[in-house]
């Protein structure tokens, strides 16, 4: 038999079609099926090396019939069995990470011990997975990445989870101390203490740091039982909770093309993921893969990105995921909804109805959940106030973010014609009054709600005004309110009414900085220094004011003198009704009017402007309501 010793040459074993033959100068006396592939073989070499091969051969040779043994069940098919029987002539294998894990599978299936050789398979298979692979991160990946076609086996082995308590116990080692991670993501090689070798000499340089979430794309190329079991260990190891949502995000984007919406360019192409083979998982194995991830990202607040959940949550909508999984991931929103994007919650509806453009009723969820939680942490109250001084104010951070965020969406979602006027209104209720400083986003929304739909009538205009305080309104939105002909007239008076409150009370505090000023002067006549010309232009801004005031009041004079005018001469309750609202609200201010006399008149004239055009409003709906004294006023303004 000598003449079948081939030492190192491999090249003795051809294949033609789906047929492996050794070219030994001997016919073969046995053939081995593996799937579909024959191999034409000689019994000697293999029953030499194997077991189970051993008593196989010695079986089928009972029969005078052509030798044929089956070994469909082998581990690895027939690209292992290969290679195994290139070892059994004594072909020299090239073990690989890649390659180790078949083999070592195999050889055990086909009992290849020391019994039947020394240096046989399975001893050669463990020494280079022991010493080799577990030393090395790069081809512990590679070796259970291969473990999916013999798992089975591989358990038996104990394989898997060697391989993964290895990658878990190098990625809770800061990488920074190592050279490991470095060396094998192809950067240089370090010496123990992290200096840059060249040749094996110390350089002196030092390497870059390295990031914790060096590991995230190297185990991403894990299938998901196998990287369902290394977070385990991870976790188990005291891995810090951000970054085992870090690489479960990373790890989703990867198998979840809804995520990835714009593909970076200068991505590798050699990662193994569906995605960058362009062959995406199926849509059942999608939502598998999205309910698992929902289940392992943590539930604490700020270790996901809202961004990244708002992607799964679209995501869940659009494959129909199932309806606890879309819920869970609305409650991880609503946990810190303070930290979205409003383009975050523009999200389409995917629903086969498509009543509204945008899926209101999600981030109506979203928002209840956020206020929920808001209740129970203790912010859902205003602040206290306690010796002049604003208590708990900083809980009132992220409810007024949301406010305006919520406000924000209204707007957006405002001039779709399809969304129904009680879904607009509950979203907007549902915000806590005292979350909101200023109503001036909640205007913007109701004004670009009323401009697309016209057709509503004014009983349902002044309900949906009914959600903004007028009191809480800026001047400039004051001032677009008063000429916004899409307002009740109602509103309309309520801001001029308030507008002119606010008018009076800057007035009056005006007049009382101008009394401490002059008496001020009075004790402090005696100290005439570098602050004289201080005192000089408080005086003069103090005249300035009272003579505005003297127009002022000229001004409402003659707003009398033509109300009496009015009622002599006109019989109809309407027009005496507008005189009354004149003589109240005509003289509207600013409160910055008292910085100088020039701005008082033209102010003065703008007020004046607005009563006029709210007359007209008034002959154009032709309301013929008699308002006679202060209480009738009243009664619209609050009404």
């Amino acid at each position: 038999m000598a003449c079948m010793k081939l030492g190192s040459k491999a090249d003795a074993f051809q294949r033609q079609g789906q047929a492996w033959f050794c070219t030994t100068g001997l016919p073969s006396d046995i053939i081995v099926e593996v799937g579909e592939m024959s191999f034409h073989l000689h019994k000697f070499p293999l029953l030499s090396r194997s077991g189970v091969l051993e008593r196989l051969i010695a079986k089928a040779s009972e029969s005078e019939e052509e030798c044929v043994i089956d070994l469909h069940n082998i581990p690895g098919g027939a690209k292992t069995f290969e290679l195994v029987a290139k070892f059994c002539y004594g072909v020299k294998l090239e073990l690989t990470a890649s390659n180790i894990v078949c083999l070592w599978c195999a050889s055990e299936h086909l009992e290849m011990t020391e019994e039947y050789g020394e240096g046989n398979l399975i001893s050669q298979a463990e020494t280079f997975f022991n010493q080799v692979v577990l030393r090395s991160w790069k081809d512990s990946v590679r070796a259970l990445q291969t473990c999916d076609d013999v798992l089975d086996k591989a358990e038996e082995l104990h394989i898997v989870k060697r391989c993964l308590e290895s990658l878990a116990a190098k990625a809770s080692t800061d990488p920074n101390l190592f050279g490991w991670p470095v060396l094998e993501r192809g950067g240089p090689l370090q010496s123990p203490g992290g200096s840059v070798l060249w040749n094996g000499i110390s350089t002196g340089a030092r390497p870059k740091n390295t990031s914790l979430d060096w590991w995230y794309e190297d185990v991403a190329n894990l299938s998901l039982p196998i990287y369902k079991r290394l977070i385990a260990i991870m976790e188990s190891r005291g891995i810090r909770q951000e970054i085992i949502a870090g690489s479960l995000a990373f790890y989703a984007k990867m198998y979840l093309p809804g995520l990835n919406r714009r593909k970076v360019s200068g991505e590798s192409s050699t990662r193994l993921t569906p995605v960058a083979l362009g062959s995406p998982p199926s849509e059942e194995d999608q939502i598998i893969l999205l309910e698992e991830i929902d289940q392992l990202l943590p539930m604490q607040k700020g270790l996901v990105q809202t961004k990244f959940l708002f992607g799964l949550l679209r995501t869940a909508m659009i494959l129909r995921a199932n309806p606890s999984c879309i819920s869970n991931l609305e409650k991880r929103i609503g946990m810190q909804l303070d930290q979205a994007a409003l383009e975050d919650l523009l999200m389409p509806n995917f629903s086969y109805s498509m009543e509204t453009l945008y899926n209101v009723d999600c981030v109506q969820r979203i928002l209840d959940h956020f206020l929920a939680i808001d209740q129970v942490t203790g912010g859902a109250s205003p602040c206290s106030i306690d010796d002049g001084q604003l208590i708990g104010s900083p809980s009132l951070t992220p409810i007024t973010m949301v406010a305006k965020l919520i406000d924000g969406y209204l707007a957006e979602v405002a001039p779709d014609v399809n969304l129904k006027l009680p879904k607009f209104q509950a979203l907007a209720a549902a915000v806590p009054e005292y979350a909101r400083p200023l109503d001036d986003g909640l205007y913007r929304a109701i004004d670009i709600y009323l401009k697309s739909h016209p057709w509503l009538v004014e009983s349902e205009r002044e309900q949906l005004c009914r959600l903004m305080d007028c009191q809480k309104l800026s001047l400039e939105a004051c001032t677009h309110a008063a000429q916004n002909e899409r307002l009740p007239i109602r509103i309309i008076v309520q801001v001029l009414f308030f507008e002119q409150l606010q008018l009076r009370t800057s007035i009056a505090g005006c007049f009382l900085v101008s009394d401490n000023l002059d008496g001020s002067r009075n004790l402090r006549s005696g100290f005439v220094g570098s602050n004289e010309g201080g005192w000089a232009s408080a005086v003069k801004e103090n005249q300035v004011l009272k003579v505005g005031m003297d127009n002022m009041r000229m001004r409402v004079s003659e707003l009398e003198k033509e109300q009496e005018i009015d009622k002599l001469g006109k019989t109809k309750g309407s027009t005496s009704a507008w005189g009354v609202v004149s003589k109240k609200l005509g003289f509207k201010m600013k409160s910055q009017m008292c910085s100088a006399q020039e701005e008082s008149v033209s102010k003065q004239n703008n007020g004046n402007n607005k009563v006029e055009k709210l007359k007209d409003r008034h002959v154009k709906h032709n309301r013929n309501s008699s308002i006679s004294d202060k209480g009738s006023v009243s009664s619209i303004i609050h009404s």
